[in-house]
Order: C-alpha cells, then sequence, then structure tokens
C-alpha cells in the first residue's frame, strides 16, 4: 500500500488569509500548511503571488471541497482538469477531498452534502475517483463529513460505506474527529463502533477544530477551542494507528494566534510523541 511510504508532516493548520503575517513570524512552530484547492484554481494575481510565497516556505497539502466526487452525473472535467494541474504542480505528498456531493444537475449546491450509505453511490464515488486518480500523481486521502440529516435507505452503516470506498479505491483517509465526534452526538452513535469498521491503518491525517451547541444540536462552525472529547479521541487514535499528520482547522472568531499554535503544540505532543506505547488494537 503506498500509504505505507508516506512522510510524517507532524502539526500543520488550515492556512487562512487572517493569520498570514503571525504565521510568518511563528512559522518554526508550523509543520506544514494545508491550503484549500479551490482558492488557487483560476486565481487572482493576489492568490498566485500567496501561494508562491507560503509555498517556498512551508510543505502544502492540498485540500478539495468542490469536486463533488459523489455526484451521479460524473465529474466537471474542466475542473478536475485544472485541479489536477495545480496538485500535479505542487507535487504534494498527498491530497485531500470529502466523501460527499456539492453538485446536482450542474447546479452547485454550495455545500457538502452527504451521500445514501448504498452500494449505488458506492459505485458512482469509486468510478469517480479512478477517474481522478488517473489524472492526479500524488496520493488521494478521503475526508468524512458532517451531516444535519440521515437519507433514508441506508444498506450499511456509515463506517462500512467509508471503508468500502477506501477498499476500492485503495485511497488514504483523512479522518476529522471533530466530524465524528459531531456525528455521534447529533445521531447519538458510539464512536468505538465506528472505528471497529474502518480500516485504522488506512488513516494518514486528522482534522480537529471545536463547534458549538445550538436547539440541542453540536454545529461544525470551525469557530471555537477544540472539544476535550475530541482531544481524547485522538489520543486514543495515537495509540492504535501511525499518523502522519494533524491539521487545525480554525475558520472563524479567530483568537490571538498564539492560542492556535497552543493547540498545534497540544496535537504535536499527543500524536507524535515517541514514547507512547501503541495498542494492537481498538480497546
Amino acid at each position: 500500500m503506498i500509504l505505507d511510504n508516506l512522510p510524517t508532516l507532524g502539526a500543520g493548520i488550515g492556512f487562512r488569509d487572517e493569520f498570514i503575517g503571525e504565521l510568518f513570524l511563528n512559522r518554526n512552530k508550523v509543520d506544514f500548511l494545508e491550503i484549500i484547492s479551490d482558492h488557487y484554481i483560476d486565481p487572482h494575481p493576489i492568490k498566485t503571488e500567496e501561494l508562491a510565497l507560503i509555498r517556498k516556505y512551508f510543505t502544502l497539502i492540498p485540500h478539495g471541497i468542490n469536486l463533488s466526487l459523489g455526484s451521479a452525473e460524473g465529474l466537471d472535467k474542466n475542473y478536475v482538469k485544472k485541479l489536477a494541474k495545480l496538485i500535479n504542480d505542487l507535487n504534494p505528498p498527498w491530497w485531500s477531498e470529502h466523501i460527499c456531493f456539492t453538485q446536482a444537475g450542474g447546479v452547485d449546491i454550495g455545500h457538502l452534502s452527504p451521500l445514501p450509505f448504498t452500494w449505488e453511490a458506492i459505485n458512482v464515488i469509486v468510478k469517480n475517483i479512478k477517474e481522478v486518480k488517473q489524472l492526479i500523481n500524488s496520493p488521494l486521502i478521503l475526508e468524512n463529513i458532517t451531516y444535519m440529516l440521515k437519507i433514508p435507505g441506508a444498506e450499511m452503516s456509515e463506517a462500512e460505506f467509508i471503508s468500502e470506498i477506501l477498499e476500492q479505491t485503495d485511497s488514504g483517509m483523512l479522518l476529522d474527529i471533530t466530524n465524528l465526534y459531531i456525528n455521534s452526538i447529533n445521531h447519538k452513535f458510539d464512536i468505538e463502533e465506528f472505528l471497529a469498521q474502518i480500516p485504522l491503518e488506512r488513516i494518514v491525517q486528522l482534522h480537529f477544530v471545536g463547534g458549538y451547541f445550538h436547539r440541542g444540536m453540536l454545529i461544525d462552525s470551525h469557530s471555537h477551542p477544540t472539544h476535550k472529547e475530541v482531544w481524547q479521541l485522538m489520543e486514543r487514535l495515537s495509540k492504535i494507528t501511525k499518523l502522519k499528520a494533524t491539521i487545525l482547522e480554525r475558520d472563524e472568531n479567530f483568537p490571538k494566534f498564539t492560542e492556535l499554535l497552543e493547540e498545534l503544540e497540544h496535537a504535536r505532543s499527543i500524536a507524535f510523541n515517541p514514547s507512547k506505547e501503541r495498542a494492537m488494537s481498538w480497546v
């Protein structure tokens, strides 16, 4: 499996314009950056200059949001061509996208929408992923999303659905542990059962951040410090997986950059502490 040879990058952060100045003042404390691929497809000249600058000082991991791998009508070939050029030019250790769809009937719905957990949906997304992999050289890792509504007609659990996609496409996993925690709260399922059903050896990278409760639902807002339960989940995963990277994904309500650095250091100490003994199975 090609994932075995991926480098260990450490603790990084999702790049946002809001903290670019502080980022460069503290670049020795940030191991790498995750960039939103779509920000650099058909970019404004300022974004082109920005990409050249951050690329000079950091390893970059492209993170896509609008490839719409789950679209039944197939992929936007023009978009895929541009995405492939960007990623192949950057030649990153890996790149990531979501297990979802964002387009239907030629309409961009502007949201990461869940797929039905069915064999038909698996066939669609596997076909699309295999098409993309023929054009992009770097390994692909796939991310689990949050969802407010479970689509009726499921033929399997979410974990079984994700596992089948990973296995059929020989892809890695970007396990968003905040998304996992949020879904477990909102849909009342057992995280341990979820983890027991996915191929832990395929987990390459973690996402983490905090959200907030609204009318009894936990909202994936990327706007608050990481929940203690998410830190606990990261610590447990670090004992049973060989993580390559963790990413703090903060998008709103930015605190002082020193607070973000404290979260990065905490993630680094949990996920990449060589003194930790690794368990052989999920307990």
